[in-house]
């Protein structure tokens, strides 16, 4: 089975940051940073760390697993963190240099249910339960999370 991490990371503006895809023929969407795990990650939580550290030169303090997903053949980990720091301009992953895959977009949302309406993050599934967890208050934004 494949495995995929992501995360939602929380900025000190209690913001989160998603990748907004630009792919010709295709309407616009955003996803979280995040991507497959290697064989050669020593964990979930380390895979994550190296995606967050090629995809926008960021270091995430992971507070704890959020949500899992699971589909014919994959499981996708979504992890709520606290990031500070970050470059996108510094990002170094492969995908970014792989021809015809369209155009990627560093952006800042609002974690709050008007933020998540106004973007297409994909896949549905984590946006309801972000949105359920802003509604009841268990995402834990704030100082401490």
């Amino acid at each position: 089975m494949i495995e995929r991490v992501r995360a939602v990371l929380v900025t000190p503006d209690d913001r989160t940051l998603v990748i907004r895809r630009t792919r010709p023929g295709i309407p616009e969407y955003w996803v979280l940073p995040g991507g497959g795990v290697e064989p050669g990650d020593a964990s979930r939580e380390a895979a994550l760390h190296r995606e967050i550290h090629e995809e926008i030169a960021g270091k995430a303090d992971i507070i704890r697993l959020l949500h899992t997903m699971e589909s014919e053949g994959e499981r996708q980990l979504f992890y709520l963190a606290r990031i500070s720091t970050w470059s996108f301009d510094d990002r170094t992953g492969p995908e970014f240099s792989a021809e015809g895959r369209g155009e990627y977009a560093l952006e800042e949302v609002p974690l709050t249910m008007e933020g998540l309406d106004g973007i297409d993050l994909k896949p549905e599934d984590i946006v309801h339960v972000l949105q359920g967890a802003i509604s009841t208050g268990s995402l834990g934004t704030g100082p401490s999370l």
